[in-house]
């Protein structure tokens, strides 16, 4: 019985920790027709201490310059918590 518990305990500290940030990113275009403003918006982000995959999230989405797809392409999730 006790290994069970010990077993379980880093399941649920995991389950405890808070969400990380996300910035949604959509773009009419694609990834390669973007980098110069994704590159200024990530080292914009890391000057004032903000770094990718350590303490927020960018969640790409790219209509490859079809109009017609960016709604099916914007999601919006609310967290309470």
């Amino acid at each position: 019985m006790l290994l069970g518990g010990a077993t379980a305990w880093p399941f649920a500290a995991q389950t405890q920790q808070p969400a990380m940030p996300v910035i949604g990113y959509l773009n009419l275009g694609s990834p390669e027709t973007d980098t110069p403003r994704l590159t200024g918006l990530r080292r914009g982000l890391n000057e004032i201490g903000y770094f990718e995959g350590r303490n927020f999230v960018i969640e790409y989405r790219w209509a490859g310059t079809q109009v017609d797809r960016l709604p099916a392409l914007v999601v919006v999730e609310i967290l309470v918590q």
